[in-house]
């Protein structure tokens, strides 16, 4: 049997003999290079109203290309996901991340990295949360892609939570055929580099393309919320939360977890995490 580590050494090299092969099929992107445009920000949310010290639900998901906006919306509702704190969401389209926000009654903000070359639309993570988000921006992150050449960008969102403010990124990574181990390694750096001068908690959920890309996150003091959890996409678990400033609400892995059930929604499960602040 192949470890996990192999079986991305496999994977990466299939995708990158079949891009190679087609030639055109693998066409360049067009990437969109404003820090500040396009910009989507919307407010569906109201206020929560709410000073307890109640613990945070966290989601990421991936909902493939943003195309099946009714079934992610009703994924999002199921039990373990119904009533999220916090959500980042990956191949998010401008209208995917308006419609999904305000199905839910949640504040969002989304900047697209790329127009995604198959299905022309806009392609990028988004942010959305039920608390005031009060300010948002693009983040580059580096290294093109080797097969299309786009450029990776997360987003990122200062969210006041009961009065007080959280850093919150929505990343999606480049893929294992478009972006070695190091290559991720540095986009994951890159990240924690935008968060490091913040000194509230900080929250990172999204699409990693990656699991081994873990590691740059806890050797920077983040704390691996789904680090157990199985497999999130085909064979591999790619999608991850990571925090700072917060820990789980129980000790025994029963704080994160992964639905199954999307019903044609993404070829990926959304995960999700349950925090408290962190003990000082």
């Amino acid at each position: 049997m192949f470890g996990v580590a192999a079986r991305v050494r496999l994977l990466r090299a299939l995708v990158v003999s079949a891009c190679l092969a087609l030639g055109a099929g693998c066409t360049p992107t067009v990437n969109l290079s404003d820090p500040s445009s396009p910009r989507f920000l919307g407010s569906y949310a109201s206020f929560p109203g709410d000073t307890s010290a109640a613990p945070l639900r966290i989601v990421a998901f991936n909902v493939k290309l943003g195309r099946q906006i009714d079934r992610a919306i009703a994924v999002l509702q199921s039990d373990s996901l119904r009533g999220a704190d916090v959500i980042t969401l990956e191949e998010m389209t401008d209208v995917a991340a308006e419609r999904i926000a305000r199905g839910l009654h949640l504040n969002y903000a989304y900047y697209p990295s790329f127009i995604h070359p198959t299905d022309h639309t806009y392609f990028g993570p988004a942010v959305l949360s039920r608390w005031p988000i009060v300010r948002s921006w693009k983040l580059f992150l580096p290294h093109r892609s080797r097969t299309r050449g786009q450029i990776r960008t997360a987003t990122g969102a200062d969210v006041v939570i009961r009065g007080d403010t959280t850093r919150v990124y929505a990343v999606h990574l480049e893929t294992p055929a478009g972006a070695s181990d190091v290559a991720q390694a540095d986009q994951a750096r890159t990240v924690i580099a935008d968060a490091a001068g913040f000194d509230g908690p900080v929250i990172i959920g999204g699409d990693f393309n990656s699991y081994g890309v873990g590691v740059v996150f806890t050797h920077a003091g983040y704390r691996w919320l789904t680090r157990y959890l199985e497999n999130t996409i085909s064979h591999f678990a790619w999608d991850h939360i990571f925090v700072r400033g917060l820990e789980p609400l129980r000790s025994d892995y029963s704080s994160a977890g992964v639905v199954r059930q999307v019903h044609g929604a993404s070829d990926h499960h959304p995960v999700w995490a349950v925090v408290v602040p962190a003990a000082r």
